[in-house]
């Protein structure tokens, strides 16, 4: 089966800008905190899939549109930032009962979800993503052999919704052990089994269950 090149390209950068944003939170919790500790959005691998997707939708949107000036591009990218991440939050918060952040405690937060403060991060990071990463990214994508890596894009797309779907099953699972819920089948006993509460705290160590 033929995959269309454009959807091609997105599986691409999904799967790199997820390793990418790994690595950016990796290190940003080393100089905030100085402690390393894991950053990873799934189980299998170092990947953050918010950050995956949030390249997707940023170079769907916007990669089209003719700015003037970076400071129409910096307050749009921050609207998204902010809007994403609070959905995220609550996606988070109401599919799966747990958060894996809160800015209560931030000057200008929203809802706690997200904060205009942080709305200046993803202004600067939709900047520099759009005008100099994507480009970056974009040219070595297309200097793929075809064939070669039409066969890796299939790899990638069975591998990530394997991780994606485990993921969250299993802290799914995890929120229904927080609730007292036994397992009434063999997948529920499968994922209490092969990922108990302490390995889900091990991946997920900043995860809180909301109550």
């Amino acid at each position: 089966m033929k995959i269309p090149y454009h959807f091609h390209k997105m599986v691409w950068l999904f799967f790199i800008a997820s390793i990418l944003g790994f690595v950016f939170e990796s290190i940003y919790c080393f100089i905030l905190h100085g402690t390393i500790e894991s950053r990873s959005g799934l189980i299998y691998g170092p990947f953050s899939q918010i950050y995956g997707f949030a390249a997707v939708i940023v170079v769907l949107l916007l990669q089209k549109t003719n700015f003037k000036n970076r400071w129409s591009l910096f307050f749009i990218s921050a609207f998204i930032g902010c809007l994403y991440e609070l959905i995220c939050s609550l996606i988070q918060e109401y599919a799966f009962g747990f958060i894996s952040w809160d800015y209560s405690y931030s000057m200008l937060d929203i809802l706690g979800r997200t904060s205009l403060a942080y709305s200046f991060f993803w202004g600067i990071l939709g900047v520099v993503f759009i005008k100099y990463i994507y480009p970056f990214i974009s040219k070595r994508i297309e200097n793929f052999p075809m064939k070669m890596s039409a066969l890796v894009t299939w790899i990638i797309i069975l591998f990530m919704t394997f991780d994606l779907s485990i993921s969250a099953a299993a802290v799914f699972r995890a929120n229904q052990r927080y609730d007292g819920i036994p397992p009434t089948n063999s997948i529920q006993t499968f994922l209490d089994r092969s990922y108990p509460d302490s390995f889900i705290h091990q991946v997920y160590p900043n995860m809180v269950h909301v109550l």
